[in-house]
């Protein structure tokens, strides 16, 4: 994989940064939907620290699953999953969103139960159906590896490590996985040439028909809740209420976070859970469920046709190599 460059982070870079918006075209105020902007990286050091983390499988109790087991980078940040698979191959009981440009969030997880990425980091280890470690046992392997402690101290000036810095550093690193540049973003600042026809009948459909009330801004959704199944039901086996599980309101059953729209032809299937499988069959359901309209043949294309123009440039990085394990590191239990 190609080094992903950190450029931004150094001296000088809020000067490169000003100089590039100055030449880049404004988009016109009335669009519903922003470009995505490159991630500008503040601390080099804490989001390498963040990525091993991130690729580091030893933070579950099996020494098998890691952060990038459900949110495969190399699948579009989630897995193509109905369902992510947990510890001893338990079936998740939710599709697992993609990392890609969750830090536009505005809350993390489908029901918004961590208020932001930090929140987020850790409670996947924790989770009995996903890593099945605890956040002490994660500790222990941490602190059992000499380089791990070295790394932690550059970033935090302290050889001591703790849960919460260990969340700090994967959020770190999950910030800077944005896509910008891609054809949609293009067209958005003046290029008129990025979209086809088609794709552009299909963002037309898209805003004429109120999608735009849910999926908008840089990341194209994700900054607002919503009842699933508006104009009728939603009907799933899926155990899972949305928010109502959060905040115990009635108001808040089926109400999930609006996902991004962002890469959403490498996030497949789709809803929280995932019995859509194709892109669409998405985009026909929620035409009918969400807006009482039922799209043409030709319109269902054309929509899809659009959303493939948001598929950004991936985050490009070389794979970390991990410090190894000393003698006095916890070993994995997988088939416990």
């Amino acid at each position: 994989m190609r080094s992903h460059s950190f450029g931004w982070a150094l001296a000088g870079g809020a000067l490169l940064v000003a100089a590039l918006s100055a030449a880049v075209p404004s988009v016109p105020a009335d669009e519903p939907i922003r470009p995505i902007e490159p991630a500008v990286v503040a601390n080099p050091a804490l989001v390498e620290l963040g990525k091993q983390l991130f690729f580091d499988p030893r933070l579950s109790k099996s020494g098998f699953i890691s952060c990038n087991s459900c949110h495969n980078l190399s699948l579009g940040g989630s897995d193509n999953l109905q369902t992510s698979i947990g510890h001893n191959w338990q079936r998740g009981p939710i599709n697992s969103p993609t990392v890609l440009n969750s830090k536009l969030s505005v809350a993390q997880f489908w029901d918004g139960r961590a208020a932001n990425l930090v929140e987020q980091a850790g409670g996947p280890i924790a989770n009995p159906g996903e890593m099945a470690f605890t956040h002490q046992l994660a500790i222990d392997v941490l602190t059992s590896i000499p380089e791990y402690v070295d790394a932690f101290e550059r970033v935090s000036g302290r050889r001591e490590i703790d849960i919460e810095q260990v969340e700090r550093a994967i959020a770190a690193f999950e910030e800077t996985l944005v896509t910008p540049d891609s054809r949609f973003d293009h067209w958005l600042r003046g290029d008129v040439g990025a979209l086809s026809t088609e794709e552009l009948a299909g963002y037309g459909v898209f805003k004429e028909s109120g999608c735009t009330m849910c999926h908008h801004g840089p990341a194209v959704g994700g900054t607002s809740f919503h009842k699933m199944g508006v104009k009728a039901p939603y009907v799933t086996d899926n155990p899972k209420q949305g928010r109502i599980e959060v905040t115990g309101d009635e108001f808040d059953r089926m109400r999930f976070k609006v996902p991004t729209l962002r890469n959403v032809e490498l996030t497949y299937p789709y809803f929280h859970d995932g019995e859509a499988e194709t892109l669409a069959e998405a985009v026909e359901v929620m035409a009918r469920l969400q807006l009482g309209r039922e799209l043409t043949t030709v319109e269902n294309r054309q929509v899809v046709a659009f959303l493939r123009t948001l598929t950004g440039a991936q985050p490009s990085f070389d794979l970390p190599l991990l410090p190894p394990s000393s003698d006095r590191t916890p070993r994995p239990q997988p088939f416990q």
